[in-house]
């Protein structure tokens, strides 16, 4: 690792390595696993998903964000049409650009991704919007990374769609915490409703409030559920792609924490980085437990 990252040294490759080491540890630590050239592939991808996500995370309101979500949007049709040349010295864009011309990625996956970002506010009404979002914003990026490896094969569409569901779900518990400034937490109406809490008893997140626990654990049981389903059909996967199933493993983690400490989310024990991460990643890659 240490030669391959010294030769690209000074590349959009190594630019693109670093920006997506900054703004997804866990997702970066996940696809360092994979094997090259697919790793570099899969690095491009991420790099991409990570800048529509910091695009929509400045949105707050109104159509603030929506010219610089314009602009990757324009840049994916840019280099579908073949145009590469026209497109800015952006060291995501070169990557990507290489990315899709080796692999031949379905440009339907980048427009889902910057569609569902566009959606900033997150106003659900069921969990089944919630898991569509979900779908789009998370799983998309997995069907990519199957792309990336060769493979385009139903069944693991399908365990990447519940993987990505379960990943998406906890990536919304885990933002409840940081929502404070907008006195809103993105939950689904009918969760709120069905157990009589509101959104400022969210935002408050009281440790002696069951009502919220309660909430939290729905939320919970179904990010759970999508997550056993897709442990098991990667049972059943060839074993050349499993690494890209590598996230599993920091969602597991992540709700067993919050099961410990009774699904209170900003409980330190919850919200503290996962310092034995790394480790766990690479045993579990050697034994292939995913």
């Amino acid at each position: 690792m240490g030669n391959e990252f010294s030769s690209f040294q000074g590349t959009p490759y190594i630019e693109s390595f670093s920006f997506t080491r900054s703004n997804d540890k866990e997702n970066f630590l996940c696809t360092l696993l994979l094997r090259n050239p697919q790793r570099r592939s899969a690095l491009a991808v991420r790099a991409f998903n990570v800048e529509v996500a910091k695009v929509s995370e400045k949105v707050a309101a109104g159509n603030v964000g929506v010219l610089p979500l314009k602009f990757w949007e324009n840049t994916v049709n840019t280099l579908y049409r073949g145009n590469g040349s026209n497109v800015p010295e952006h060291p995501v864009i070169r990557e990507l650009q290489r990315a899709i011309n080796d692999h031949k990625l379905s440009k339907m996956h980048f427009q889902r991704l910057i569609s569902a970002r566009a959606n900033a506010n997150l106003n659900f009404l069921t969990v089944k919007q919630l898991e569509d979002y979900a779908e789009q914003s998370v799983s998309s990026v997995l069907y990519l990374l199957l792309e990336v490896h060769g493979v385009r094969n139903v069944h693991c569409d399908h365990a990447a769609s519940h993987l990505g569901k379960a990943q998406g779900i906890v990536n919304l518990l885990r933002s409840i915490p940081h929502q404070t400034r907008r006195n809103a937490v993105p939950i689904p109406q009918e969760v709120l409703i069905a157990h009589g809490v509101n959104q400022e008893r969210m935002v408050r997140n009281r440790a002696d409030d069951k009502g919220v626990e309660e909430v939290t654990f729905a939320l919970a049981s179904v990010a759970h559920r999508h997550l056993e389903t897709a442990q098991g059909l990667l049972k059943t996967l060839p074993r050349a792609v499993k690494p890209i199933f590598l996230p599993s493993v920091v969602i597991e983690r992540f709700l067993h924490r919050l099961r410990l400490r009774n699904f209170h989310l900003t409980d330190p024990n919850v919200m503290r980085t996962d310092s034995l991460l790394p480790l766990v990643l690479y045993w579990r890659k050697f034994w292939g437990k995913y």
